[in-house]
């Protein structure tokens, strides 16, 4: 039902629409009423009781199907937070509205004065932000762990049911959770892959969605932000959409990245799901999209088509490594300290001399860095180049 109007202060929708919205809930059996739009508290009030049945809005209705869809104990405690945050700023005029008379949606508020509920929620809020921030803590520890080991990060991003997970499992030859269904991913799921050589660290991350209120986007802020400290971002469009929609998608995924603080990481736009189209829709697709998308390659992540186009791209963005080379005296802690080169690098060459050791090797620079030190610690000599030269 749509209708076009000044919105009306009783119900957002007119008297007369409100009469069709009663005879339809009727002639259907429907047992939920949902609004594209915000509602205000007294408009869901109004409405319940016109209908006799619990009326929500949209960001009620993206919580439900977060609450439905949230497995882990991080994406529960954030959902949590998210409602009482929600049912905070809204407590005052509920517990009044209860009072009056039950409606759906607004049962069992009677006996609590506005005051005593507000600080009911608010020690709530209190407790799951305590819970958060030891998960956060140890998301922290995790992430510096990985940096300590040398290991590039890309996140899996965009908007939801694009075909991330099935393009992570692709990757990974894990069994991530796949469904056509919004919100499949709540949580980050971080696997190690390998390829030309080197291994990177992929996570599947949270799908993006048109106007996600930012309460939202503050209550998965540590989730969503394993996207701001990645070395490359891999965005996720579906391209069996309509250009229009696939351009709008695009929109909305930049922007949210843009929230998060990371629009100045690397990336790769991948346009998935080529297997469902034959080649001339997707040349036109692709001519319509070329400009206004970034680093465009084309895949099917569950036909597992053009992966190794992906990969050799992602090994392309990332060619940010330091090639560099070493000799170090052949003293008691020389073999020690060339194993350790060999776990955290990629070594080319490698030769024993009388009374040295010389060594080639290409990594991560921050692990150049402290292949560096080590070396000068050792008395040795040490050279580095950037992508070769």
């Amino acid at each position: 039902m749509e209708q076009t109007r000044r919105p009306d202060a009783r119900y957002q929708i007119g008297a007369g629409k409100v009469e069709e919205l009663v005879s339809l809930v009727k002639d259907t059996g429907a047992n939920k009423v949902i609004f594209d739009n915000a509602l205000r508290m007294v408009q869901k009030y109004n409405l319940a009781k016109a209908t006799k049945v619990e009326v929500i809005d949209r960001f009620q209705l993206i919580l439900e199907i977060f609450a439905y869809r949230a497995t882990t104990t991080e994406a529960q405690l954030q959902i949590q937070l998210a409602t009482l945050k929600n049912e905070l700023k809204h407590a005052r005029e509920k517990v009044r509205l209860s009072k009056g008379s039950e409606q759906p949606g607004f049962m069992g508020l009677g006996v609590y004065e506005a005051d005593i509920y507000r600080d009911a929620i608010k020690l709530q809020v209190q407790t799951i932000l305590k819970k958060l921030a030891t998960i956060r803590t140890k998301r922290v520890l995790q992430r510096e762990r990985r940096t300590e080991m040398g290991f590039l990060s890309i996140a899996l991003a965009g908007y939801t049911s694009a075909g991330k997970s099935t393009l992570f499992n692709a990757l990974t030859e894990a069994e991530t959770r796949v469904d056509r269904s919004l919100f499949t991913t709540l949580s980050t799921t971080t696997r190690m892959i390998e390829f030309s050589n080197r291994t990177f660290l992929l996570t599947d991350t949270v799908g993006f969605i048109d106007r996600l209120p930012i309460s939202l986007i503050e209550a998965f802020h540590s989730t969503l932000e394993e996207t701001i400290y990645s070395d490359l971002i891999i965005l996720v469009l579906d391209l069996e959409e309509s250009v229009e929609l696939i351009e709008k998608k695009n929109s909305v995924c930049q922007d949210t990245i843009n929230r998060l603080g990371a629009s100045s990481i690397p990336q790769i736009t991948v346009l998935n799901k080529i297997d469902r189209l034959n080649s001339e829709e997707i040349q036109q697709k692709l001519d319509f999209l070329k400009d206004k998308i970034q680093n465009p390659i084309l895949i099917s992540a569950k036909k597992h088509t053009n992966l190794d186009m992906l990969k050799s791209q992602i090994v392309r963005m990332l060619e940010n490594y330091v090639q560099g080379s070493f000799s170090v005296p052949l003293i008691g802690e020389t073999m020690q300290f060339i194993s350790w080169v060999h776990e955290k690098a990629e070594v080319k060459e490698q030769e024993f001399l009388d009374d040295h050791v010389r060594v080639k090797f290409e990594v991560d620079p921050q692990i150049a860095e402290q292949i560096k030190r080590k070396v000068e610690k050792l008395n040795g000599k040490y050279a580095k180049s950037i992508n070769g030269q």
